[in-house]
């Protein structure tokens, strides 16, 4: 079976809430830097400049979008959990992979990064009560409220599946 490259672990989709369903996406929170760090673990500069996919980002670039995206995603948990429906503000990921941080910091910054803002992120989910999880935010671009839940399905999501991409490359490259 032949797998997409553009959707190694498959495409997100939503689960009921139930406590178990939360855990494991707790986990899938806590332990995606770890998760990465396997994924990247041994790859010379020479593979971190190669695209996952034809026309996809760079592995540096991946890298430093889960950093750019998962920080943006703190924030909107935080506001949509101390404010009523905040509108969210979306951001061009195309062009923000081009900045000149991701072209010349090393990408082990944006990973060191992504520990502490996983166990911060970690340790703020585990304590939201259960009626928080229906709390929303206002998504303009998707002109629709997004549930707590529902971010956090996406994100545990998003995590493994870019994670997914470097250790399909791998696969693929036979590194």
């Amino acid at each position: 079976m032949s797998v997409d490259s553009r959707y190694p672990i498959g495409r997100y989709q939503v689960a009921e809430y139930s406590a178990a369903e939360k855990e494991a996406r707790l986990a899938d929170i806590l332990f995606l830097p770890k998760l990465l760090e396997f994924a990247l673990l041994n790859l010379d500069e020479s593979q971190l400049q190669t695209p996952y996919r034809d026309g996809g980002w760079t592995v540096n670039q991946l890298v430093h979008h889960l950093a750019d995206s998962h920080m943006n995603a703190f924030i909107r948990f935080k506001l949509a959990l101390t404010e009523e429906n905040p509108t969210i503000k979306p951001y061009l990921q195309d062009k923000w992979v081009e900045t000149d941080d991701v072209v010349n910091i090393p990408l082990n910054v944006s990973v060191t990064l992504l520990h502490s803002l996983h166990l911060r992120w970690h340790e703020f989910l585990k304590t939201m009560s259960d009626s928080d999880w229906q709390r929303t935010l206002f998504h303009p671009e998707q002109q629709k409220n997004i549930s707590l839940w529902q971010m956090l399905m996406i994100y545990a999501w998003h995590g493994k599946h870019h994670a997914a991409h470097i250790t399909h490359l791998r696969e693929e490259k036979g590194w």
